[in-house]
């Protein structure tokens, strides 16, 4: 029997572990849930989780406005970045419990956008089928990492079943979930309606209707770019159900994306009054094209 939840029906739905990172002056809070979930609220979503952590991450607390249901866990994701000659070496230090399908309320399978979003290989593509109405996007990152014994990260090929992408909206990575091959990507956007392909600071690239279109970004004064994938995928998929229009949903994740990076962690997470600023360039931008 699927748990009882107090939000009738979610408007932003994102399954995934929750993380905390473990840096010089301790733990943060970092991961998908936390950036997207914390953006699509600031969307002014009503916004859910199903996730999993240890009883002592007072979720509430750090992400407020997010109605939650846990997968119990002795521990909390944990991930530790060591950078060595100025190359980034992640560690994975704890990994939670898998997140049970089971845990989806029956009035949560009604959610308008579903976003998986698997940091340790934690949620299963089956859940997909448990939302025949919903806008699904995927954030694969967590299906594409490996780990050995140290914990030491490495990259590894992510094999969807074709009818898992097929069921999908939208497929969102970056160039270093797939070590910049385009062949994989062409190979991803052969099975899904629209992939993104974001590239930090100079923008992303849409899949759609056969074609390629890059989507450029706002110049901006980079001070932590932890997070920014999560926060543009939460608004590009907010703003493609408003909008059922890729290009412009790339444009405004663009914008608030380039808004995350000028802070570091999570409060670069954009507040409502950068949003409604975004949204405010986001207009006068598609103004002046079409003037």
């Amino acid at each position: 029997m699927s748990p009882e939840s107090s939000l009738d029906c979610p408007d932003y739905l994102i399954i995934g572990t929750v993380c905390q990172d473990l840096t010089d002056k301790g733990f943060v809070v970092g991961g998908t849930v936390a950036y997207s979930g914390l953006t699509a609220r600031n969307l002014g979503c009503r916004t859910a989780a199903i996730t999993s952590f240890a009883e002592d991450f007072a979720f509430e607390e750090r992400l407020p406005g997010i109605e939650v249901i846990r997968q119990p866990s002795p521990v909390t994701t944990t991930y530790q970045n060591i950078y060595v000659n100025g190359q980034r070496q992640q560690f994975v230090r704890a990994v939670a419990s898998d997140i049970d399908n089971a845990l989806v309320p029956d009035a949560w399978k009604r959610a308008r956008i579903v976003h998986l979003g698997p940091l340790v290989q934690e949620v299963s593509a089956s859940v997909i089928e448990l939302f025949p109405d919903a806008l699904i996007g995927i954030t694969p990152q967590g299906w594409m990492r490996q780990w050995d014994e140290s914990g030491r990260v490495t990259p590894t090929h992510w094999n969807p079943p074709s009818h898992t992408l097929r069921r999908a909206k939208a497929l969102i990575l970056s160039e270093e979930d797939v070590g910049g091959d385009l062949d994989v990507v062409a190979e991803y956007a052969s099975l899904v309606e629209i992939l993104v392909l974001t590239s930090g600071w100079k923008g992303s690239s849409v899949y759609w209707n056969g074609q390629i279109t890059y989507v450029p970004t706002r110049s901006t004064r980079e001070v932590d770019p932890t997070g920014a994938g999560d926060i543009y995928a939460a608004a590009f998929l907010v703003r493609l159900v408003e909008s059922d229009d890729p290009l412009a949903a790339a444009h405004f994740a663009n914008l608030v994306a380039s808004c995350s990076v000028e802070r570091v962690g999570i409060d670069g997470i954009p507040t409502r009054q950068e949003i409604a600023q975004c949204r405010e360039i986001n207009r006068l931008s598609k103004m002046s094209c079409q003037g």
